[in-house]
């Protein structure tokens, strides 16, 4: 009886022998339906933060239509319809396809790097929830291009959304957009979680975790709290639609404020979905470009976690003016005001790093520090609507709408784009324009400062929000002009930021493995990183590994060459625990997702696709799962 062969491992093999044996094991198959089958973590990454961007490009447009259309009083751009339609598909393509989605798509690309790992934990999932997020948005923008784009807000509240005030597709296609993306979101964030908890590398204990990875983690607990609570708004919505539930009518037992609590339960820690992975990248950047460790390590995870648990205590100074008990305002507004205390820590943590360290001012620095002053700017406007007789005077107006884009642009924005031009050289093998990237910059600053501080005013002389055109005699025009100037300022500087991707991706300077000297893991290896991400697994002895042990990383062996496999660690220590096969490409998370999409989109039109839209559901989770035969079947 033949022997059974040996299997081949790491500290079998050296050099250039290992490499090209994992990077056999591990690289997406070539041709068309080798991409569509890709679960490589870096390959879907990108995949994300190209779709985003795209959004980004696509949503930031209708901003410009918007601001040509208030740039004066009277004006017939557009259509009272169109700008209904163009104002909900900028709020919700920036909440739902851009903000929430680039900051897990930096996740997924960079926190398997970042913690040591060979991929994502549950790939094939990770490429299912990319399909999905793809449709979803897709969906929505091929609705728009057909009229039938959402009309009724970002929020779609209720009863305007309900058939009643909306009879058309519209409010559907909103409320099913939010099914896809959701579904996606939280796919991401499991798998965050996992890799997180149970993929890092040997020796990288809890007070070893980069700042980035912990502000994720903190990210993906939200979004598997916050996002359940939308997902059934939304279906509720569609039910009361298709099949007459009553859930938001109050002549029958419902109730429309069920909405708003739904909804903005939500709403309100998705501000900090979007703005806890910004200052996840401020500290990764930060650290770098100061040249020292971000002070107050302990202090800022600590912020995180209370920024985290307090964000579900707030979504109620939403509803201030829909007639609450004063003690219940009273506590809302405590707990909206408290929020500001962990997000002041962080700052001052920041603050001081800058104070001492040395710095290098490169493009990436310029956009931290430009995130600081706006986002202290929309934090104090954020305080004064937390008071009842301010939110009273101010809801619905300008005011308000300066605020969140203060907020929202100033903590989230600016250090994304930071972000592209921080890890830009690790993703595309090449650094970007330092030139045209501070042109960026101060484009960016300026811009988006005249687009935005002038509402401000406009929200305290009584202009509402929402509405597309306005009289001369209420003296709103000048202000209106020159936040349209800004505004297309700020377009601007994306359009400048495009054109150094495209022309860095070419004739860029070839950026070696570590450009900016940083000190974590994704840097340890080249730049781009190869489909093994590391050829061993690294062993981490200080919270920053590379500034503690520069060439000289210690690492582990043992893992198979044979097959895709990474290592499993405990949670606390991250002491080696066991090898795990790591799945292979496969096209039916892409078949899943194309099953999926038809069940969706057919249930807003008829209730029957519950029934013939399962088999195909089925079909494709039963190949998903059914065993192969192959060598990750038989680990």
């Amino acid at each position: 009886m033949a022997a059974e062969p040996k299997e081949l491992r790491d500290d079998a093999l050296n050099g250039l022998r290992l490499s090209t044996q994992l990077e056999r094991v591990w690289r997406t198959p070539p041709g068309l339906l080798g991409a569509l089958m890709s679960v490589d973590h870096k390959v879907v990454g990108r995949r994300y933060i190209v779709t985003a961007f795209a959004f980004l490009g696509l949503g930031g447009l209708l901003a410009v239509l918007m601001r040509i259309q208030l740039a004066g009083p009277e004006k017939t751009f557009l259509s009272a319809d169109k700008y209904n339609q163009i104002f909900t598909m900028h709020g919700s393509t920036m909440m739902f396809l851009f903000a929430v989605p680039v900051m897990e798509a930096f996740a997924v690309y960079l926190v398997p790097l970042m913690v040591g790992t060979r991929n994502i934990a549950f790939p094939r999932l990770n490429a299912f929830s990319y399909w999905m997020f793809l449709f979803g948005g897709g969906f929505l923008w091929i609705s728009f291009l057909f009229n039938v784009g959402p009309d009724v807000g970002w929020f779609s509240y209720v009863p305007l959304s309900n058939l009643q005030f909306t009879p058309s597709k519209r409010a559907d296609v909103w409320a099913q957009m939010i099914t896809f993306t959701e579904v996606a979101a939280l796919a991401v964030a499991v798998e965050i979680i996992v890799t997180v908890f149970k993929l890092r590398a040997p020796g990288m204990t809890l007070d070893r975790i980069p700042l980035f990875v912990w502000a994720m983690l903190v990210t993906a607990f939200l979004v598997m709290f916050a996002m359940p609570s939308v997902m059934v708004a939304s279906t509720s919505l569609i039910l009361d639609r298709l099949v007459n539930t009553r859930f938001y009518d109050s002549s029958s037992g419902g109730h429309p404020l069920l909405w708003q609590h739904l909804f903005w339960f939500f709403g309100h820690p998705e501000v900090y979905i979007i703005f806890i992975p910004g200052t996840g990248m401020v500290s990764a950047i930060l650290a770098t470009f100061a040249r020292r460790p971000v002070i107050g390590y302990p202090i800022v995870i600590l912020s995180l976690i209370a920024t985290g648990l307090l964000s579900f205590g707030l979504w109620v100074h939403h509803m201030f003016v829909t007639g609450l008990p004063q003690l219940g305002a009273g506590l809302f507004t405590a707990s909206s005001m408290l929020i500001a205390v962990p997000s002041g820590l962080q700052i001052f943590c920041w603050l001081a790093t800058l104070w001492d360290g040395r710095l290098v001012y490169r493009t990436p620095l310029l956009f931290v520090i430009g995130f600081i002053l706006i986002f202290v700017l929309g934090g104090l406007s954020g305080v004064m609507v937390a008071s009842v007789p301010i939110d009273t005077q101010v809801h619905d107006t300008y005011f308000v709408v300066a605020h969140f884009h203060y907020v929202l642009i100033g903590g989230a924005v600016f250090p994304l784009i930071g972000a592209v031009y921080y890890w830009f050289p690790k993703i595309a093998g090449r650094v970007l324009s330092e030139r045209v990237g501070r042109w960026n910059f101060w484009l960016a600053f300026i811009g988006f400062n005249i687009a935005f501080f002038p509402m401000h005013i406009l929200g305290l002389i009584g202009m509402p929000r929402r509405v597309y055109t306005y009289t001369a005699d209420m003296d709103w025009a000048h202000l209106n002009l020159v936040s349209s100037a800004g505004a297309l300022v700020f377009a601007v500087s994306f359009a400048l930021l495009l054109v150094n991707v495209i022309y860095s991706l070419r004739k860029g300077e070839l950026a070696g493995d570590n450009p900016w000297g940083a000190s974590t893991l994704e840097w340890a290896t080249s730049s781009p990183p190869p489909p093994q991400n590391f050829d061993r697994i690294p062993v981490v002895k200080h919270r920053d590994p590379l500034w503690a042990d520069g060439e000289s990383l210690p690492v582990v062996a043992g893992l198979s060459t044979d097959r895709r496999e990474v290592l499993l660690t405990s949670l606390a220590e991250a002491e080696p625990q066991v090898r795990e096969a790591s799945p292979e490409p496969s096209i039916w998370p892409l078949l899943t997702a194309i099953a999926t999409t038809i069940f969706f989109i057919g249930s807003i039109f008829t209730p029957w696709a519950v029934l013939w839209g399962t088999p195909p559901m089925a079909i494709a989770l039963i190949g998903w799962f059914w065993p192969k035969g192959s060598k990750e079947d038989e680990a």
